[in-house]
């Protein structure tokens, strides 16, 4: 009986000899007609995979097969996990993406609603009931015979529109060029040919002006005459057709009856404000000279701008030129208007001559002692407090152009008294002089100096008073 069984010894399969003979090893005997198995070789560079020995079952070559395979299972185990890590990562931004798609998706739904539904809210919010009803006056509502009574005696509306046109907005330039605007006033129409009152102060003695008028015309105005006095001017434009203005008779006027003032405050042209008559014959001394004029005190408006203007009574007749000179600086709701009555013989006269005749001037500038600040203006100029009982006017300034000047008077001293009679306010001076003097004649007056340690050296000088055409004085 052939055996077909392989027998080893150690445990290892020798390799398959090419000898056919029937010689076999000492170690092994295969049968000839089986064939040997095939031991397969490890490439050089492959691990040698694990065998166990038939006999013993020891393992073979599992060193080196565990070191290679845990590289690789690492290496995969990496590979995969950086594929997880990808797809989670893509995952994300899509989620991303998909989330910032829908709330702009669900922000513009709902301002698309709202937008839709905005109608609805506001009707809700708004009452869609409420009527808003608008209608015209009657025919004719605003003619002018509508605003006066079977007397003539108009409404405020009614005389401001019987006055409108006869107020012009005067504008004052330094130059010919008319470049540099120094100020504005307001002035009231004399008659058709084109002359015009108004208050010194709006203008400048060498200044170029412009008339604006109601209907916005414009025309250059020359001045025919000027009072620094009594703050009166008249200047005229040519080639103009204007509306005169009609003038009241100011002793009429009673206290307490109704007026309006025109004119342009601010430059707001043909502003009317409203009042009553509060005072009749006030004498207000302007704030530029403390010349004296007769005023009719009024609580309507008059503003710097109104200067120039006019108080109107109901019957829409001119009962006074406004002048912001002419004012209350301690108190509101205080307006003075120069009474129609003693501005119309000097604007005649102006318009007659030029100027005012009559008018003197001294040649001096002074400070009076007709208050505390003023008397502390003196000591102050003087260095020394004045002598108790001690009266006069100080001398600020000696114009060289006039008479007074060739006397002993100096800068610095006092006139205390004219012709014997003591004198210590400008009213004092002006009112003595005027009364027994005039242009040309010869005026005594008695003057006086304070020395350092407040003695006082008398002495009496002689001036000729010089007449005054310039409107300055």
């Amino acid at each position: 009986m052939e055996d077909n069984n392989i027998y080893t010894g150690g445990g290892i399969v020798p390799p398959a000899s090419d000898n056919t003979s029937d010689d076999t090893d000492s170690h092994s005997y295969i049968p000839k007609h089986e064939k040997a198995p095939e031991i397969h070789q490890p490439q050089p560079d492959q691990p040698r995979k694990p065998v166990y020995d038939a006999f013993m079952y020891e393992p073979i070559g599992f060193d080196e097969y565990d070191r290679i395979s845990a590289a690789e299972i690492k290496a995969d185990e990496e590979r995969k996990e950086k594929k997880l890590r990808t797809a989670r990562e893509r995952i994300i931004i899509v989620l991303f993406f998909i989330m910032l798609l829908l709330a702009l998706a669900v922000s513009i739904t709902g301002i698309v609603v709202d937008v839709l539904r905005s109608k609805q809210h506001m009707t809700a919010i708004g009452s869609p009931n409420v009527v808003l009803y608008q209608n015209s006056k009657p025919d004719g509502a605003n003619d002018l015979e509508n605003f006066v009574d079977e007397n003539g005696r108009y409404t405020t509306e009614g005389a401001a529109a019987a006055v409108k046109e006869s107020i012009v907005e005067i504008y004052t330039y330094s130059d010919a060029f008319h470049a540099t605007l120094k100020g504005t006033g307001s002035g009231v129409v004399l008659s058709e040919d084109g002359y015009i009152v108004t208050n010194t102060h709006v203008l400048l003695a060498d200044g170029y002006h412009d008339v604006h008028t109601a209907d916005g015309k414009v025309y250059n105005a020359k001045i025919v005459g000027r009072d620094a006095k009594t703050d009166i001017a008249v200047i005229k434009v040519n080639n103009a057709a204007l509306k005169p203005a009609v003038l009241g008779n100011s002793d009429e006027v009673m206290v307490g009856e109704k007026v309006i003032a025109v004119g342009n405050p601010a430059g707001l042209s043909n502003t009317v404000t409203d009042g009553i008559v509060s005072a009749m014959g006030r004498k207000i001394k302007s704030d530029s000279n403390g010349f004296e004029m007769n005023c009719i005190q009024t609580n309507a408006d008059i503003s710097p701008g109104n200067s120039g203007g006019a108080l109107v009574n109901m019957y829409g007749q001119v009962i006074g030129i406004t002048s912001s000179k002419y004012v209350s600086s301690s108190y509101e709701g205080l307006g003075f208007a120069i009474t129609i009555n003693d501005a119309k013989p000097i604007i005649e006269e102006l318009i007659s001559n030029g100027f005012i005749g009559g008018r003197f001037r001294i040649g001096i500038s002074l400070i009076d002692m007709s208050s505390d600040d003023k008397i502390a203006s003196i000591e102050e100029k003087l260095g020394t407090e004045l002598p108790e009982d001690f009266a006069g006017i100080y001398i600020d300034t000696i114009d060289e152009s006039c008479d007074i000047a060739n006397t002993d008077l100096k800068e610095g001293d006092f006139i205390t008294a004219i012709n014997g009679k003591s004198i210590k306010t400008y009213d004092d001076l002006y009112d003595t002089i005027s009364a027994a003097y005039g242009p040309g004649d010869k005026v005594p007056a008695t003057c006086a100096h304070i020395g350092k340690d407040g003695s006082i050296d008398y002495y009496v000088i002689e001036f000729t008073l010089m007449p005054d055409t310039s409107g300055d004085f």
